[in-house]
């Protein structure tokens, strides 16, 4: 047999209250109820727990010794009520509250402009918590529960997550100022980089795979200094230090301040896949079927 408990969660609710205002009445206000109600169910609680929670001089309300434990401990069981809550109104609509999202580092700085007041005006009660991540760390967050869904390069390795597809971000090809190769307007053959030096992100990032697989059959040298970047890799192309292929979504911003030459590839044209990616099984997959939809109608308006 289940024994009732002496106390409720709305008595814990006033007992931290009063505790952060040190007034029963402003406590009170702050909980929505009349204080001599208020006060009674304190009253109540320190009875059925048959200990002092607070107690009353000229300069207003103390805890006690054994009620600055109770506070402490009322804190953490509202937190994990509230989580319960949330986790309730997360069954019956999966994109209010808040969502554990990833985001790739060669696409958060130049995507999440777009996507977040796109997210903010489609879903009002969601409450995005956006982590920038490696592909790799980024895949294993959501095999292991800790994110709910991500946005990465298909290319890479995704092992069985589900997938809903944005769009595409072509490369384009990035060239010191005076280099023979910026002097021409039309569309570059990626077999016109043979010879030439290529810098590139450092290991992990799947950008410097993705690259590298469109310059296979091209026969550049890659150089060894390796960015962590692309940022890096814009500035070192504007020292003079080499070339380097950069995803459409980042020209704007990476090219703003920097003395380089951006040149179009010829077909066909090398491409970054766009998509969101989540937990296969995951219990919540229509509604990351609807959030990808979101995104891609709105980064199509964009």
């Amino acid at each position: 047999m289940i024994a009732p408990l002496p106390l409720t969660l709305r008595q814990l609710q006033y007992v931290v209250a009063v505790a952060d205002t040190r007034n029963f009445r402003r406590a009170a206000e702050a909980c929505s109820v009349v204080q001599p109600s208020l006060s009674a169910q304190i009253a109540s609680l320190e009875d059925a727990l048959g200990m002092r929670i607070f107690e009353r001089d000229r300069r207003g309300v103390l805890v006690t010794p054994a009620g600055e434990l109770l506070v402490a401990r009322a804190r953490r069981v509202l937190l994990e009520a509230q989580e319960l809550a949330r986790g309730a109104q997360r069954a019956q609509d999966p994109l209010a509250g808040p969502l554990r999202l990833g985001v790739i580092p060669t696409l958060a700085p130049y995507l999440l402009p777009d996507v977040a007041p796109i997210l903010r005006k489609a879903y009002p009660a969601m409450e995005p918590m956006w982590k920038e991540d490696r592909t790799g760390l980024l895949v294993r967050a959501l095999q292991e529960g800790h994110m709910e869904a991500a946005i990465l390069a298909l290319e890479a390795d995704l092992e069985d997550l589900e997938t809903a597809t944005l769009g595409r971000d072509p490369f384009v090809l990035v060239l010191p100022v005076g280099h023979s190769l910026a002097k021409t307007r039309s569309p570059l053959a990626l077999r016109e980089l043979a010879g030439e030096h290529l810098l590139l992100l450092d290991d992990g990032h799947c950008l410097r795979d993705q690259a590298l697989d469109a310059c296979r059959n091209a026969r550049v040298e890659e150089l060894g200094f390796r960015a962590t970047s692309l940022s890096t890799l814009v500035q070192m192309v504007a020292g003079g230090a080499g070339i380097t292929l950069l995803p459409q979504l980042a020209v704007a911003t990476e090219t703003a301040r920097a003395a380089v030459v951006i040149r179009s590839l010829a077909s066909p044209v090398p491409y970054r896949t766009l998509a969101l990616a989540w937990r296969r099984g995951n219990h919540a997959g229509k509604a990351m079927k609807k959030l990808a939809g979101t995104i891609k109608s709105g980064l199509k308006e964009a």
